[in-house]
């Protein structure tokens, strides 16, 4: 970790920042809390400045040119520029209406028993197995399950959707080597292939959509007259998969990792239950699994620490907001009865996360039901992390339930 603030760039961060991020965001928040990289971006890391920034309609989240820049003309680009959360209105109005009439109060209640049922049988699986990897034998398998259950992905191909997720999010990071932006683009084309097939398919047989299924609606839903193309199909579909998989993987991993380094805490929410809903949103707040989002200033922004000019492209630091001692006392400190807890870890604003309330429920059940059931937890091998700066999670979580 860079002792000399000076020498610190976003753009070329280390292993040790991404194992531990905080020493460094702690000093940056209170020394330097607008922070210029060396590409003329800045690094912010208040919240009250990240969530200025995000509640601000001149900031803008279209990426087109400078993915341009980034990925050139490529699938990467394509799925990027298309899907929901890279744009704008007037499209990203639409884009989102139509999206979120698939996440209707009527299929959120229906998701909850899917869900139960999933975890149930995965708990099963962690039962038998007494010793696993957290990660590769429930953390990940979660999401899969109940994504794969939502778009009607078949068996086949489910195996592949971490590994896609990842890919395609790796190439988010703020430096990406060539042999990931090959496998970002590599997975884009794949997994769009497949998405393309399914919704040809359910376009053909609507009758056959299971309860809970979501594909159906995205492809029937209109708004206005307006419906989503089949390329923004896929490329929404490919958003709803990394939007859900990773993010959840990575809570369902940071919490269980959170509770075996707070035994106090674990000891809690084994005692009292009912704590789990304002225990999710400190795991969140914690270890968000979005740790770096991004605007474009469209017009110059004052901010409580200075005033960023129009043009300047903008890293907000989720993770440092969210341990900002203005704001959350005590904050590297975990308590599961913490409230207020006005994190931010699915932003805020006209980009707020769509799936916040489904991710919501998925802790809920899956962390309620997994503590309960499995109050002896140790860890019993090295953890390791996903080497990404953008988000954060295990790569490995080595455990006993027994």
């Amino acid at each position: 970790m860079p002792l000399d603030l000076s020498r610190f760039d976003l753009n070329r961060i280390d292993a040790e920042f991404i194992e531990d991020p905080h020493p460094l965001l702690h000093r940056l928040r209170a020394e330097k809390p607008i922070f210029h990289n060396a590409d003329g971006s800045v690094y912010l890391t208040r919240h009250a400045d990240c969530l200025k920034v995000y509640q601000s309609r001149d900031m803008l989240s279209d990426k087109t040119e400078a993915f341009g820049e980034k990925f050139g003309r490529c699938p990467l680009h394509t799925h990027h520029t298309t899907s929901l959360i890279f744009n704008d209105p007037p499209y990203h109005t639409v884009v989102r209406r139509l999206i979120s009439g698939a996440f209707t109060p009527r299929k959120l209640a229906e998701f909850e028993p899917l869900i139960a049922g999933i975890v149930d049988r995965l708990l099963d699986r962690v039962e038998d197995l007494g010793t696993l990897d957290l990660i590769e034998d429930f953390a990940k398998v979660l999401p899969t399950e109940i994504i794969s259950f939502m778009l009607g992905i078949p068996e086949e191909h489910r195996a592949q959707l971490r590994g896609y997720s990842l890919a395609i999010l790796g190439a988010l990071d703020p430096v990406v080597p060539p042999e990931r932006l090959t496998e970002g683009n590599r997975a884009v084309e794949e997994f769009g292939a497949i998405l393309s097939d399914l919704i040809d398919f359910r376009r053909r047989n609507p009758e056959g959509a299971h309860q809970g299924e979501v594909l159906e609606s995205l492809i029937f839903g209109e708004h206005e007259g307006r419906r989503l193309t089949q390329e923004e199909l896929v490329q929404n579909c490919i958003f709803l998969l990394n939007a859900g998989h990773e993010t959840t993987t990575s809570l369902v991993g940071n919490a269980i990792g959170l509770l075996l380094d707070w035994p106090d805490q674990h000891r809690l929410l084994l005692a009292e239950p009912g704590h789990i809903d304002t225990a999710v949103e400190e795991f969140l707040r914690l270890e968000s699994p979005l740790q770096i989002g991004n605007r474009l200033a469209g017009e110059d922004i004052a901010l409580a620490s200075g005033v960023i000019p129009k043009g300047t492209y903008i890293h907000t630091s989720i993770a440092a907001a969210n341990r900002d001692p203005e704001v959350f006392p005590d904050p590297d400190r975990m308590d599961i009865t913490r409230k207020p807890n006005r994190h931010i870890a699915f932003i805020t604003g006209i980009h707020v996360c769509l799936g916040a309330t489904p991710a919501r429920v998925e802790g809920r059940i899956a962390l309620g039901r997994f503590v309960q059931r499995f109050p002896k937890l140790a860890q019993t091998g090295q953890r390791s992390r996903v080497p990404l700066a953008r988000f954060r999670g295990y790569a490995s979580l080595p455990i006993s339930v027994r």
